[in-house]
C-alpha cells in the first residue's frame, strides 16, 4: 500500500501516475491489438467495422468504468482518514453496485445491439461485422466491469502496480489469442473481441487472488455482506454521477460517429486510426488525473487541503508539457503513425487522418487543463460540475460535428472533439477555483 499524505506531492503523484500509464498503455494494446490485426490480416474493411464499434463500447462500458472510478472515490478518502471499518464497508457497496450494473449493462447491450448500430447508420458493409466484434465484447461486460471496480479500489489504497501486472499478463494472452482465434481458427473479427474478453476474465482472476491473499482490508466473511442505506447512498451519490458523465460524453461521441458514418468507409478508417493515436496523447494526460484524483481523495480524508493544491499546480504543469511535446511529435510524423494500423492505406485514408492529426494536435494543450481539473474536482466528492462538464462536451461535439458536416465536411467533424474540450473546460475552470479558494483557507469543500 502506498500512503499519497506523506512526501512531496509531485514525486509522490509522478510515482504513481507511472505505473498507471504503463498500465493504460497495456490496455491500450487490448485495442491496438485487436485493431491492428484486424487490419493487417483481415484488411481496410474489417478495420473500419472494429472502428465504428467503439462509440458504442464507450457508451456502454464507459458508464460502467465511470462509476466503479467513483465508487473508489469513496475508498480513497477512508483510507486516507484511517477508517478501516468504513474501508471494508465501502469495497462491500462498491462491489454490489458494479455486479449489479455489470449484469444490467450485459442485457441492454445485447438487446439493443443490432437496432444501435443502424440507427447511427453504419454503413452496410460494415454492420454484420461490427455486431459480430460487439457480440463478443458485451458478452463478457461483466469481466470488464470487474476489472475495472477491483483495479479502482487497488489503486485506492495506493498500489498502481499490482493491477498493472494483471494487465501485462492479460495482455500477452489477448495477443496470443488474436492470432490464434483469427489465422488458426478463421473466427474474423468475432475472434478479436473473444481473445480481449477471455484476457480481461484472466487479469479479473488474478486480482481476485491478490485480494484473498493479500488485501486483509477486503477479505470479506458472512457477516462483512451487509448493505445499509447510508454507505449506499454515498456510493450512489458519487459513483453514478460520474457513470452518468462518462455515458453523456459517449453520447456526443456517438453523434460524432453519425457524422463520420455519413462520409464513408475512407472517413471511418482515417478517423479510427487517428482516434487510436489520440489515444496516446490523452492516457498520460488521463492517467496524471486519475492520479491526482487518489491523491486528492486521500489528502482530502487527512484534511492535508495545501498539500492538495500543492499537488495539482505541479501535475497541471507536467501535463500541459506533455500535450505539447506530442502535439509536435503527432503532426511531425503522422503517417508513421498511420502506417502503424492498415497495411496499404490508400492515400486518402492517410490524408485525412493527418488533417485529424493537426485539427486535435493543436488543441491537446485545452484537454491536459481537462483531465487535472475534473479528476481534481472529482477527489473532492463532487459530482455535480463535473456531470455539467460533460453534458457541455456533448452539446458543443455535436453541434460541431453537425454544422462541420454540412459545411466543411471531414475537417469539420473532426474540430469536434476539441470543441467538446473548450465546453467542458469553461465549466470546470470557475468550479476548480471556487474549491481551491475554500481549500486555501483550510475549509472543507
Amino acid at each position: 500500500m502506498n500512503d499519497l499524505t506523506q512526501g512531496k506531492p509531485l514525486k509522490v503523484i509522478l510515482a504513481f501516475t507511472v505505473p498507471l500509464i504503463i498500465g493504460s498503455f497495456f490496455q491500450l494494446a487490448y485495442n491496438f491489438a485487436d485493431s491492428m490485426i484486424v487490419g493487417q490480416i483481415l484488411g481496410q474493411t474489417a478495420f473500419a467495422s472494429v472502428g465504428a464499434t467503439g462509440s458504442i463500447t464507450f457508451l456502454i462500458l464507459g458508464f460502467a468504468q465511470g462509476l466503479t472510478a467513483g465508487l473508489s472515490i469513496v475508498t480513497a478518502q477512508r483510507f486516507g482518514a484511517k477508517d478501516y471499518d468504513g474501508l471494508k464497508r465501502s469495497f462491500v457497496h462498491g462491489l454490489s453496485l458494479s455486479l449489479g450494473v455489470g449484469l444490467v449493462l450485459t442485457v441492454l447491450a445485447l438487446t439493443f445491439l443490432h437496432p444501435l448500430l443502424e440507427l447511427m447508420q453504419t454503413p452496410a458493409e460494415l454492420i454484420d461485422q461490427s455486431q459480430a466484434f460487439l457480440t463478443a465484447i458485451f458478452g463478457g461486460a461483466i469481466f470488464t466491469v470487474l476489472y475495472n471496480y477491483l483495479s479502482n479500489v487497488i489503486r485506492a489504497l495506493g498500489d498502481a502496480k499490482t493491477p498493472l501486472y494483471a494487465l501485462i499478463f492479460a495482455c500477452l494472452v489477448n495477443v496470443f489469442l488474436d492470432f490464434s482465434f483469427i489465422l488458426n481458427f478463421h473466427m474474423g473479427v468475432f475472434g478479436a473481441g473473444l481473445a480481449t474478453i477471455i484476457a480481461q476474465a484472466l487479469s479479473v482472476g488474478l486480482l481476485v487472488l491478490y485480494i484473498h491473499f493479500k488485501l486483509p482490508y477486503f477479505q470479506l466473511k458472512r457477516e462483512d455482506l451487509k448493505l445499509n442505506k447510508k454507505d449506499l447512498q454515498r456510493h450512489v451519490s458519487i459513483g453514478f454521477p460520474m457513470g452518468f458523465q462518462a455515458s453523456i460524453i459517449a453520447i456526443g461521441s456517438l453523434t460524432l460517429q453519425v457524422a463520420l458514418n455519413k462520409l464513408g468507409t475512407d472517413a471511418i478508417a482515417a478517423a479510427s486510426i487517428a482516434t487510436r493515436t489520440d489515444q496516446l496523447a490523452m492516457l498520460p494526460m488521463m492517467n496524471l488525473g486519475q492520479a491526482i484524483s487518489t491523491f486528492t481523495a486521500q489528502n482530502y480524508g487527512a484534511k492535508k487541503y495545501h498539500r492538495i493544491l500543492e499537488g495539482l499546480k505541479q501535475s497541471l504543469i507536467v501535463n500541459l508539457a506533455w500535450s505539447v511535446f506530442y502535439a509536435i511529435l503527432l503532426i511531425t510524423f503522422a503517417d508513421f503513425f498511420s502506417a502503424l494500423f492498415i497495411a496499404n492505406a490508400s492515400q486518402n485514408v492517410l490524408n485525412l487522418a493527418s488533417t485529424y492529426y493537426v485539427i486535435n494536435g493543436i488543441c491537446y494543450w485545452v484537454l491536459a487543463i481537462l483531465f487535472s481539473l475534473r479528476y481534481f474536482i472529482q477527489g473532492l466528492g463532487k459530482s455535480f460540475a463535473p456531470t455539467l462538464a460533460g453534458f457541455m462536451e456533448l452539446v458543443f461535439r455535436a453541434i460541431v460535428a453537425i454544422v462541420g458536416l454540412i459545411y466543411f465536411g471531414f475537417p469539420g467533424v473532426a474540430a469536434a472533439s476539441p470543441a467538446a474540450w473548450f465546453g467542458s473546460v469553461g465549466v470546470l475552470v470557475p468550479t476548480a477555483i471556487k474549491l481551491s479558494r475554500k481549500l486555501k483557507n483550510g475549509e472543507k469543500v
